[in-house]
C-alpha cells in the first residue's frame, strides 16, 4: 500500500517512513512549490522529532528557508502558514493512527491544503527519482514559537460562554498542547481534563473519536461530573467529538447544525458546507436558517476547496472535521467546541436538548462491507433503484422521498462504506436489510 494517499502522506515507522525517505519529501515539496519559504511542525509522537528534521533538511537541502514551529496541533500549523508569510508547510502527524504510523498534512499558501490531485502523487513521483542534487545555496532554519500567539486567537472566538463544567479527553494528544490553555482564558469554564499527558505510545486508547469504544471514558466521567458536555479530540486535534449529559454521542452532522445557527447570524445568507453522508435535516435547518446548503463529496481538501470557491462561511463532515472561513478556512477541533459553547449558552440549551430536537430521521451510521468488485456492486445499486434520483458526486447515492443512501468505495482499502437514512426506524431497518443482502455481511473494521 502506497504512503501517499489521496489527502496526506502516512505509513508505518521505519520500514515505511523513514528518515531517508522524509528527506526526499521535504526536497520534493520545495521542488514542486518552487518554494522559497516554508512552515513545519509536529505532533508528539516518538518518531516526531526525528522525521521534523529530516523533512526540514530536505526543504533546507534545496535552498528553501523554513520556519519551525516546533511541537503543534495540526490546526496550529495551518494557522501558522495561514498567517506568515510562505509558499505552504505541512504538519508531521499521522492524526488518529496507531503508535507506529508517522506521516505528514501538505498545503500550499494560504493553507490551501494539497491531495492526491494536486501535488502528492507528483510528490511521490519526485521521491521516487532518489536523492536530489543540493542547491547551490543551503535554507536557513528559524525556530519560532507561536503558541500563545494561536491560543489568544482561537479563545477570542468565545462569545459569552455560561459559566459550565465540561469534560474533556485529549487522548494524549496535541490537543492537550493548546488546548488547556484556550479553555482557561475562557471565564467561568470548569475542564475535568482526561489524558492530558502528551504520549506518542498513547497508553490509554487510540486517538480516534470516531470509533465508539475510545469514547468510554469520556462518558463515565461526564455522567460521574454531571457535566453537561463531554469533548473528545483526536491524535493531532484537527477534529472533536461531542458527547451529551447522558453519555450519548452526538453526530457531527447534528453539531453542523449547531454551529450553523451561530455562523449564519454572523454572516447571513452565506453557505454552509456538509458532506453527503450527512442527515437530511442538516440541508433542511440550513434553509430554515436562510443560508445556503452546499453537499460535498467526503474528504478535508474538497470541502475547503468547495467553500472558497462556492463562499462558504463554514460546515462539518460526519468524520468530526468541523470548517471556518473565518479560520483560513481550516478546520479545528477547539474552535468548534467553542463556537458550540457559544451557541448552546446563547439558546439557553444543553446539547441534549439542542441535538434531540435534530434527531428527526433514522440512520445507521456508516458501515464497512469488503468487496472485490467495488464498481460492479455500486452499479448494480444503480440498477436495483433505478426509478430514485441518482447521483455519482462520491460513490453512488440513491435518494426517494422517505429514503436515501450512499455507498461510495474506500480510497485506501478494499472497502465499500454504507451510509442510510430513513424518515422512521421500521423504513431504515427494511431498506439496510435488503442492501445487506446485495453487500454481503458488514466487515469488522
Amino acid at each position: 500500500m502506497s504512503i501517499f494517499k489521496a489527502y496526506d502522506i502516512r505509513g508505518t515507522y521505519p520500514d515505511q517512513i523513514d528518515k531517508r525517505i522524509a528527506f526526499r519529501i521535504g526536497a520534493a515539496m520545495v521542488r514542486f512549490l518552487g518554494a522559497k519559504r516554508l512552515v513545519v511542525g509536529r505532533d508528539m509522537r516518538t518518531m516526531a522529532p526525528e522525521i521534523q528534521d529530516a523533512v526540514i533538511d530536505g526543504m533546507l537541502s534545496q535552498g528553501c528557508d523554513v520556519v519551525d514551529i516546533g511541537l503543534a496541533s495540526t490546526p496550529m500549523v495551518y494557522y501558522a502558514i495561514g498567517k506568515l508569510p510562505c509558499d505552504g508547510g505541512l504538519a508531521v502527524t499521522a492524526s488518529h493512527n496507531p503508535k507506529q504510523y508517522i506521516g505528514f498534512k501538505l498545503c500550499r499558501a494560504e493553507a490551501r491544503p494539497m491531495s492526491g490531485d494536486t501535488g502528492i502523487k507528483d510528490i511521490e513521483r519526485l521521491v521516487a527519482q532518489g536523492d536530489p542534487k543540493p542547491a547551490d545555496r543551503r535554507g536557513k532554519r528559524d525556530r519560532v514559537d507561536l503558541k500563545a500567539d494561536w491560543v489568544r486567537h482561537i479563545a477570542s472566538f468565545a462569545k459569552g460562554i455560561t459559566p459550565m463544567k465540561i469534560c474533556v479527553d485529549y487522548a494524549n494528544g496535541m490537543g492537550a498542547n493548546e488546548s488547556p490553555e484556550i479553555f482557561r482564558a475562557i471565564e467561568g469554564l470548569e475542564v475535568v481534563p482526561l489524558y492530558e499527558q502528551l504520549d506518542g505510545t498513547f497508553p490509554n486508547h487510540e486517538a480516534n473519536p470516531l470509533k465508539e469504544s475510545n469514547l468510554d471514558d469520556l462518558r463515565h466521567l461526564v455522567k460521574k461530573h454531571k457535566a453537561p458536555l463531554g469533548l473528545a479530540f483526536d491524535g493531532d486535534a484537527d477534529r472533536c467529538a461531542f458527547v451529551d449529559e447522558d453519555g450519548r454521542t452526538v453526530h457531527a452532522d447534528l453539531v453542523t447544525v449547531i454551529l450553523a445557527r451561530g455562523m449564519l447570524q454572523r454572516h447571513p445568507g452565506k453557505g454552509i458546507i456538509y458532506d453527503l453522508r450527512s442527515s437530511k435535516v442538516v440541508k433542511e435547518e440550513i434553509v430554515k436558517l436562510g443560508g445556503r446548503p452546499v453537499r460535498e463529496r467526503v474528504g478535508h481538501s474538497f470541502m475547503k476547496e468547495t467553500m472558497r470557491k462556492q463562499d462558504c462561511i463554514g460546515g462539518g463532515e460526519l468524520s468530526g472535521h468541523f470548517y471556518f472561513a473565518e479560520n483560513f478556512y481550516t478546520d479545528c477541533g477547539v474552535l468548534a467546541a467553542i463556537l458550540v459553547m457559544n451557541q448552546l449558552s446563547q439558546e439557553k440549551k444543553t446539547l441534549k436538548q439542542a441535538a434531540d430536537a435534530l434527531r428527526k430521521y433514522h440512520g445507521t451510521g456508516e458501515i464497512n462491507f469488503k468487496v472485490e468488485d467495488k464498481q460492479g456492486l455500486m452499479q448494480q445499486i444503480g440498477k436495483r433503484y433505478a426509478d430514485a434520483t441518482i447521483d455519482w458526486l462520491d460513490g453512488i447515492t440513491v435518494t426517494y422521498p422517505t429514503w436515501w443512501v450512499n455507498v461510495r468505495p474506500s480510497n485506501t482499502e478494499p472497502f465499500l462504506r454504507l451510509c442510510l437514512e430513513a424518515d422512521t426506524k421500521q423504513l431504515m431497518e427494511q431498506k439496510r436489510d435488503e442492501l445487506f443482502a446485495m453487500l454481503g455481511h458488514p466487515a469488522d473494521h
